[in-house]
Parts: structure tokens; C-alpha cells; sequence
């Protein structure tokens, strides 16, 4: 299958390849702030889990964490944290979250805005939130201390079967009729989202995997869809995504299994999901197997510390309209407004600062061997994963979302005129305009040369 991609590449021969995969629990205790309410019950453990490659350069490191996003000032925290466990710089970690709803939030830019009202912990335990970091770190020290050798890189795919569906359900007018939300209970008025066709989604979940010889150590998967199954109920939950890799940590004991979300901003479960709890176990076996499809289908590829790269590339994405500076900064300090009203101005002026202090986001991709992996901002659009892999057809793309998550969804420019919540104000920091940014920065990453 990936032959050609054998041919073209290149082994150089240089120093070796060597990995220190970790893993984490990160469970927060009950009674923590989890996206939407407080923590009444433990379903099934969090993890932070990652791997930092050691090649001929700075160490890489890549994480996972389930949480529905990470933020602002929470992300250079995560970002330094690790890039110190490792050895490295801190635009040479990418951290992204899996985007559960029963899990915490992050963004410590926002609470120290609450928390200069007096709403200190109104969206995150921050005692926990730095805790769980350090934590994360020490795993990632103790691992890089060990180092593991890599002799070759799998990569493979596998079919996901009735799970993901296009949130967005058109009409014959090519605007939004439905909105096919991540569960949609089997009534009447939702017949018609539910029996609409699965519409433009990504099916296959992408795997790649590092080996010392025969011996696996580490795999790294990439599935685009909200990980949703029944949620906001009080329960802490790694949901089907989670429960898909602790299957595979049983199945094959011997490799870190580290899952990502890829570009599911406008797909999601629920043309098959009936915000049950029996759903949940439907939704993670089939994931899983996909995941176990390919794991089979894995092609092995020599590699050494000199076929890897590391590439970045900052945009600026544009702001839409937020409403004034001062008008949010009003609201924010209104003891007499909603506490839901005030964290949401917080969350709009910590990204506001950020974007008219020049800051912007950073794209990166990772290339080892056959494989470039885009590491993305925000709740992208699953066009954006499709396009990755029409750039460069003669590589195995993977791509990891919900990075750098300030921006809310991503879509693409069609989608703005389309109308539905994805794109609507409240949803989206952005414009149309992201789509051209974006591409033209994927583009050249993946068709720098090495």
C-alpha cells in the first residue's frame, strides 16, 4: 500500500531515533469544576499522554490530554511545563485536548480575569489544573531519562463504521435545515437529522507507531468526530474515544496508546448516537475497531534520528465582530449580571488581548519517514483534514485539532453563508477569510522540504 512512500523516503543514516512515550492519570477529584458542571461521580479515568521524539534535533513532544480544550495562557503553561521535562523549547511541544464535555477546561488567561472579580475557580480548579501539568511533566523526566530506541515507524489505517456523521444537514437552498448534534435522542422531531445521510466526513482512523524492532512501544492515532455519547450529567468521562484506547492499552500492553482528535469541528456521532449510556460502549467498540484495523494494516518503515523534522508556521487569524472592548470589560465587572454572561466576557477578552497584542497561533507538522502530521488551533472543520491529504498524496497525513482551542470552530469560507451554530457568532471567533490563512500555511508546510 505505501510502497511509493518507501521509495521516497529517504534514510540518512544518522544518529539514532529514540522515543520516551508517558501516560498519566489526570482524573480531577469529585467535586471539581468539569466544561459545563461540577464532578458528582467517576465513570472512567482522564489521562494526559504523550511522547517526546529524540532525534538529530531539539527534542518534539507531543500530547494528548482529555479535556474539552486548552487555552490562552493555559497552553504556554502546558507548553513550557513539558518543553522543560524534555529538554526543549516550548514551540517544539504541541499540546491538544480530545475535546470530552465531562472533562475539565483550561485557559489561564481567562481566570485571571475572573478571578480579578472575585470568579476564581468559576471555570477550573486551578490548584488541580497545575497539579495535573506537573504531574505530566515528572512522567515525561522519568521517561526521557530512559529513552527507548526506534528502529522503524508504522503507519496503517482502519475504517470507522457508524459513528461519525456532518453536523451540518443541508436543504435544497444549501443553507443549514439541521443541526445533528453529538447525541440526538430517538423522537420524533429529530427523525429527520438522524435518517439524513451521513454527509462529508473523514472514516478512517489514522495510526502510527514506533518500534524497536519487533517490539512496539508507542501508537499514535488520529479520528475525526466530537467524542460525545451521553454527557453532562455529572460524570467524569474520557467517552468513546477513551474507552476505544483503553481497550487497545488491553489489546496490546506493550505500546503507549495516544489518541488525538482530528478535524471533527462540524462531524459528530449523532446520526448514530442516542444520548444513551448503552451508546457509549457501541461508539468505543467500533472506534476501537478501527483502530484495530489499522494496527493490522500497519506498513513498517526503517527510520533514524535523521528522518525527522519539525516545521512551524504562525497566523493570524481574523477576529469577527466581538462587540466593544469596553463593553465586554462592563460586563465582566457587573456584580449584578448572570456569572454565565461575565465568564463569557472573560473568555472573549482573553482572546481579544491576545489578537490585538499581535500574538498569533502556531501551526506545526511533524515529518518521520513516510508521515507529516499537522498539529491545528480550534474546532476545525473536517474539510480542512480532506485538503491535508489532497496536498500531498504521496505521504501518510494525519492531522491533530483542537490545539490552541481560543479560536471556537473553524469552518470553512462556504460555511459562513451556510448559517447553523458551528459558524455562528457565538460558536466562532473567525470569518471567512480563516480558510485562505490557513490553507496557504498547510500548504507550506507540507510541501517544505526536508
Amino acid at each position: 500500500m505505501f510502497t511509493a512512500l518507501l521509495n521516497a523516503t529517504a534514510i540518512s543514516f544518522a544518529g539514532p531515533l529514540r522515543i520516551a512515550p508517558f501516560s498519566v492519570d489526570i482524573t480531577p477529584p469529585l467535586g471539581s469544576m468539569l466544561a459545563y458542571n461540577k464532578a458528582t461521580h467517576i465513570d472512567d479515568p482522564l489521562y494526559a499522554r504523550g511522547v517526546a521524539i529524540l532525534s538529530d534535533q531539539a527534542p518534539v513532544v507531543l500530547c494528548a490530554v482529555d479535556h474539552i480544550g486548552i487555552s490562552n495562557g493555559g497552553q504556554d503553561e502546558w507548553k513550557a511545563a513539558l518543553a522543560k521535562a524534555a529538554g526543549t523549547t516550548p514551540d517544539r511541544v504541541a499540546v491538544h485536548a480530545l475535546h470530552q464535555h465531562d472533562a475539565p477546561r483550561f485557559d489561564s488567561t481567562k481566570e485571571a480575569l475572573l478571578e480579578s472579580v472575585g470568579l476564581g475557580g468559576a471555570t477550573v480548579d486551578l490548584a488541580y489544573a497545575r497539579q495535573i501539568m506537573a504531574r505530566a511533566a515528572e512522567g515525561l523526566a522519568q521517561s526521557v531519562a530512559k529513552p527507548q530506541r526506534v528502529t522503524h515507524l508504522g503507519v496503517g489505517k482502519g475504517k470507522v463504521e457508524r459513528v461519525a456523521s456532518n453536523r451540518r444537514v443541508l436543504g435544497p437552498d444549501g443553507k443549514v435545515k439541521f443541526v445533528r448534534w453529538s447525541g440526538m435522542p430517538r423522537t420524533a422531531a429529530n427523525y429527520p437529522a438522524i435518517e439524513a445521510p451521513e454527509g462529508l466526513i473523514d472514516p478512517w482512523v489514522r495510526l502510527l507507531s514506533f518500534w524497536n524492532d519487533d517490539q512496539p512501544l508507542a501508537s499514535l492515532t488520529y479520528y475525526a468526530t466530537h467524542p460525545q455519547s451521553y454527557y453532562r450529567q455529572g460524570g467524569v468521562s474520557a467517552d468513546f474515544p477513551g474507552l476505544a484506547r483503553a481497550y487497545r492499552d488491553r489489546e496490546e500492553p506493550a505500546a503507549v496508546h495516544i489518541h488525538f482528535a482530528g478535524a471533527g469541528g462540524n462531524v459528530a456521532a449523532g446520526k448514530y448516537n442516542d444520548k444513551s449510556p448503552a451508546a457509549r460502549y457501541f461508539l468505543s467498540n467500533r472506534t476501537a475497531e478501527g483502530m484495530r484495523q489499522a494496527w493490522e494494516a500497519m506498513e513498517k518503515f526503517p527510520v533514524d534520528g535523521g528522518a525527522v523534522a519539525w516545521r512551524i508556521k504562525t497566523v493570524h487569524l481574523p477576529l469577527n465582530d466581538r462587540g466593544s472592548k469596553r463593553e465586554l470589560e462592563s460586563t465582566l465587572r457587573d456584580l449584578k449580571a448572570q456569572t454565565a454572561k461575565r465568564v463569557s466576557a472573560a473568555s472573549e477578552l482573553a482572546y481579544l488581548d491576545r489578537v490585538e497584542s499581535g500574538r498569533g497561533i502556531d501551526l506545526q507538522c511533524l515529518q518521520i519517514g513516510p508521515a507529516r502530521v499537522l498539529h491545528m488551533p480550534g474546532e476545525l472543520f473536517v474539510e480542512y483534514q480532506l485538503w491535508a491529504q489532497e496536498m500531498a498524496p504521496d505521504q501518510f497525513v494525519c492531522m491533530a485539532a483542537y490545539g490552541e482551542y481560543a479560536p471556537g470552530y473553524i469552518g470553512t469560507r462556504a460555511s459562513y453563508s451556510q448559517g447553523g451554530y458551528e459558524t455562528s457568532q457565538r460558536a466562532s471567533k473567525t470569518t471567512p477569510e480563516a480558510e485562505s490563512i490557513l490553507l496557504s500555511a498547510m500548504r507550506e508546510l507540507l510541501r517544505a522540504p526536508r
